[in-house]
């Protein structure tokens, strides 16, 4: 069963000889429950298209159905909605708020949503995640591996359709990107999840059930 499907998308940036064509007509169905990596050089439109497929860049063309949603019949306020609930987001940056604890950065997607954790869940995700023992730290008192952690905690704790990961290794050495991307594998696995990973490296492209290759917009074989 097919969790994304897109047809025919196009984004372009500028307009005239300035105008950048960042995807070129993108065909693309993702199974649910799968572990997708996406490769390709700098400027290929990997980002855009992870970016369009997560609502936060609207089509020039083309259509993007996520979990049986068409993101084109959403209202602005309806987008904002479904990337908090449909959608967890993992950045190279880990992008956690400095003065919030451990555990605070984890559970707050679901404080911006006036919602309850899950205890169970969010004590099983901390676990496997290596985090029990930090959770009333700050991120500034762990790795960048232990923070980039925290930020994969995040992502999974409203339980979204889909994961999105966009350079999460970029910035650690060959064993801590590995560990990184051996945990976001375990916890897909696990929890059935949908993660799609933009990466450079394709050593840990490989440990996807699938590589998808960007060029200039478009798919290649």
């Amino acid at each position: 069963m097919d969790i994304i499907t897109v047809h025919n998308l196009k984004k372009y940036f500028g307009e005239g000889f300035c105008q950048v064509k960042a995807l070129d007509g993108i065909n693309l169905s993702i199974e649910k429950g799968k572990f997708t990596a996406i490769v390709g050089a700098s400027g290929s439109g990997k980002t855009t298209l992870m970016n369009t497929i997560g609502g936060l860049y609207e089509p020039t063309e083309g259509e993007v159905f996520v979990d049986g949603i068409n993101l084109a019949e959403l209202s602005e306020k309806q987008l904002t909605i479904f990337r908090r609930r449909k959608v967890g987001y993992v950045f190279q940056d880990y992008n956690l708020v400095p003065e919030l604890t451990i555990q605070e950065n984890i559970l707050f997607p679901l404080m911006l949503d006036d919602s309850r954790p899950d205890k169970m869940f969010f004590s099983e995700i901390t676990k496997l995640l290596g985090l029990s023992d930090k959770l009333n730290r700050f991120p500034h008192m762990l790795s960048g591996g232990g923070q980039q952690c925290t930020a994969i905690a995040r992502a999974l704790i409203t339980k979204p359709s889909i994961i999105l990961a966009d350079e999460p290794t970029g910035s650690f050495d060959a064993k801590t990107s590995q560990n990184v991307a051996g945990l976001l594998k375990i916890i897909t696995e696990t929890f059935h999840q949908t993660l799609i990973m933009i990466t450079h490296n394709l050593e840990l492209a490989q440990l996807a059930d699938r590589v998808i290759k960007l060029q200039d917009g478009r798919i290649v074989e």
